[in-house]
Formats: C-alpha cells, sequence, structure tokens
C-alpha cells in the first residue's frame, strides 16, 4: 500500500527506460507509445540531454527568479529565435503556463474591461481552478464548482459559434491546434485562420496552447504553423524540459509592456539545469531532417492504422497529425488499452472511447510495426467488439430477436 494520494489508478513501477522502451520493477520491458504522456518526446536516456542535466547540476542547480542563471536566458532568447519576437515566462507545468496566460491575458485587457475567456468544446487545459475552468469534461469541473467565472465554451470547428462568442469583454480565446485529451481532433488550418482573424478584429488575444501538441510533436516545431499563423501568445510545456519539470509562456514582444514587476512569478520556473535540458532538446528538435523524420513515422503509422482499420469495425475513425494519433472505437478503449499492455505497449486513453498514442520521437519504424501487430492481435481478440445491435420485438409478445 502506497503512501501516495490516490489521484491516479496505476499498479506498473517502471524503474528504468531507454530509446522508446520502459522496465518495470519485475523486469518486464515495454514499448511505450505514450511516452510519459507526451513528455519524453525523446524517449528515455538520451545522451545529450543527460550530460546536459549532468553538466549543470555540477554547476548551479538553482539560483531562485531574483536573478539570472546563463542557462535560462539562453532558452528564452532560442524559443524567441525559432517562435517569433516575445517575452518569455517560465514556469513548470503545462497548467502553470495555461495560468500564467490566463493572467497576462486579463493584464493586457483588463484596462479595457477583458476579463472573458473563450475555449472549445473538448478542450483540456488543466486541473488548477484556473485552467479547470476552461477545460470542457464535466466530470472534471463539477467537485471543483464554482470556479472562474466569465469562461465560454464553443463548438469546435465552428466560426461562427465562435465570431458570436468573442466579443468586447473576451480577454482571449484559448484554442488547441490539436486536442489531446480531447479525443486528438485536429484543428482545420481554416478554423485557426478564422480564428486569428476574428480575435485581431474584436481586439481579444489568440492563445496557442501547445502543452501537449507542441514542440515537433506534429511535425512542425509550433502546431500553430500548419495553420500559417502567429498567435499573441504561445504555451509550451511537457516535452520541453526533456523529462524535468518545464513550461514556457511566450507574449508577443509589442504586448509584453504591458506586464509589470510582481504580476506573477514563480520559485522554481526557469531552473538552469530544466533549461540546460530543454536547450539540448531543441537543439534535436532542429537538427537537419529530424521534424521530417518525424512527419514520415507520422504517414507511416498513419497508413498502418487506416489498413487496420478497414478491417475492424471496432474503429469508427483514426485522426492524427505527425506522432499524436487517436483510434476512436465505437464502444471503451479500456479493452483494448489492457490488451496492449498485455502484449508488452504502453498507450493511453482521451476520454472513454479513444486510445490516444504519443510515441517517443525518436521511436524506429519497426517498433511502429511491433504496436501494428500487437493492435492487430488485440483487436482480432475481439477486446474492443462494436457493440450489438438492439433487440427487435416480434409482434405478439413472442420475445426478442438479436
Amino acid at each position: 500500500m502506497s503512501a501516495l494520494l490516490p489521484v491516479y489508478d496505476r499498479d506498473l513501477v517502471v524503474v528504468s527506460g531507454k530509446g522508446a522502451r520502459v522496465t518495470d520493477a519485475e523486469g518486464k520491458t515495454y514499448l511505450d507509445f505514450a511516452a510519459g504522456i507526451g513528455v519524453n518526446g525523446l524517449g528515455y536516456g538520451d545522451r545529450e540531454v543527460v550530460a546536459a542535466i549532468r553538466k549543470q547540476a555540477a554547476r548551479l542547480l538553482h539560483a531562485s527568479n531574483l536573478y539570472y542563471s546563463q542557462p535560462v536566458r539562453d532558452l528564452a532568447d532560442r524559443l524567441v529565435t525559432l517562435a517569433f519576437p516575445a517575452k518569455v515566462f517560465f514556469c513548470n507545468s503545462g497548467t502553470e503556463a495555461v495560468e500564467a496566460a490566463m493572467k497576462f491575458a486579463r493584464r493586457i485587457g483588463g484596462p479595457a474591461g477583458r476579463t472573458d475567456f473563450v475555449a472549445f468544446e473538448h478542450a483540456f487545459h488543466g486541473r488548477t481552478l484556473g485552467a479547470l475552468s476552461m477545460t470542457w469534461t464535466e466530470k472534471y469541473r463539477t467537485p471543483f464548482e464554482p470556479l472562474l467565472p466569465g469562461v465560454h465554451f464553443c463548438p469546435w470547428d465552428d466560426l461562427k459559434a465562435a465570431a458570436a462568442a468573442i466579443g468586447p469583454k473576451t480577454a482571449a480565446v484559448f484554442v488547441e491546434p490539436v486536442q489531446g485529451e480531447g479525443g486528438v481532433r485536429v484543428a482545420p488550418r481554416e478554423f485557426l485562420q478564422g480564428l486569428a482573424d476574428i480575435c485581431r478584429d474584436r481586439g481579444a488575444l489568440l492563445v496557442s496552447e501547445e502543452v501537449q501538441c507542441g514542440l515537433g510533436r506534429t511535425g512542425k516545431l509550433f502546431a500553430y504553423q500548419h495553420a500559417g499563423i502567429r498567435p499573441d501568445i504561445l504555451t509550451l510545456a511537457k516535452p520541453l524540459g526533456g523529462g524535468l519539470p518545464l513550461g514556457a509562456v511566450l507574449i508577443k514582444e509589442e504586448l509584453a509592456p504591458a506586464i509589470a514587476v510582481g504580476d506573477h512569478g514563480s520559485t522554481f520556473g526557469g531552473n538552469p539545469v530544466a533549461a540546460a535540458a530543454a536547450l539540448a532538446v531543441l537543439d534535436r528538435l532542429t537538427s537537419p531532417k529530424f521534424l521530417d523524420k518525424v512527419d514520415q513515422k507520422g504517414v507511416f503509422l498513419r497508413k498502418g492504422l487506416n489498413r487496420i482499420a478497414r478491417s475492424y469495425p471496432a474503429i469508427s475513425q483514426v485522426r492524427s497529425q505527425g506522432l499524436m494519433v487517436g483510434i476512436e472505437l465505437v464502444s471503451s478503449a479500456i479493452p483494448v488499452v489492457k490488451g496492449l499492455r498485455e502484449k508488452g505497449i504502453l498507450v493511453t486513453r482521451a476520454g472513454d472511447n479513444v486510445v490516444r498514442l504519443l510515441p517517443p520521437l525518436v521511436v524506429k519504424r519497426k517498433d511502429i510495426r511491433e504496436f501494428l501487430g500487437a493492435l492487430d492481435a488485440v483487436l482480432a481478440s475481439g477486446a474492443c467488439a462494436p457493440p450489438a445491435p438492439p433487440a427487435v420485438m416480434l409482434e405478439g409478445g413472442g420475445g426478442a430477436v438479436a
């Protein structure tokens, strides 16, 4: 019996990892297509990341944000160079990045009475109270209400509804270019472009929430780049620190003067060791052909899944961008998740009936083939059979025909 608070349903004890595989306390090795829920973008034990951590840990573990540290300054400069002219705030996690972005948006728009937020159906932005207020799933929100007022949810991919919701009180619109927890729903290019236009016309800020879909996951460094837009605020986390806790918020340079000393803070945000790891991560992500290979492996995986889907009515749809994949099933995803684990493959769910795949970006094609073979076998075993058609009553009360 563990002393850990049981807010997670878990029983596997992971003790080590290498590449795309982890080993548990009993010595069993698993192919990890969850990658620490997207954190381990470079897999486990990446040499460059480990070396950067060791070097910086021996030099300086922590200095506090009362002072600069060189890795943190270098990381901010690097992110701005890769994204857009901006100022950067560092924190420790995705939900903290979202909370910071909410505060910054209100600070920027507050003098004009802009205090509200627009989010979308199926959105997941975090579990702290502000981020939770913009998270769509009712079972996450209800136990903690009342939450932050002034949050309005719009249907996904509905520009008409968005235009009606975004008004003079809207501080910011938060959108995941690819929804993760919401079922791996890819925002169409036209939808993101339309949102950018509406926000610009109405004076609201557009926040590209890329905690899960950013930093190479979709085949581009930032997911908003698929639509050819530039958000006002960008949130990043999960893979940024190479496995260490690190989040970031980028605010367009022209908006940053609205934020003053004391408006926000984080004791551990921008830790020099995490920043050093992040610099190594960015070196890998921006190395020649790295993202091209992510895109190619994503296409390879998608084609394999489409072949399987044609054979099994249990799969209703496959959605993906890069190496971020959702397999929507006609019934609960739990039997498939359990079946894959029995075959030595770890995946997660996104909602009740979507199997979510977030393999390390360094996954090999042979690993993808292994996964596809295992999924085929699990589905062939009937782990997710389509629900039986409703019974039809015969006239005269003679019973039911299945």
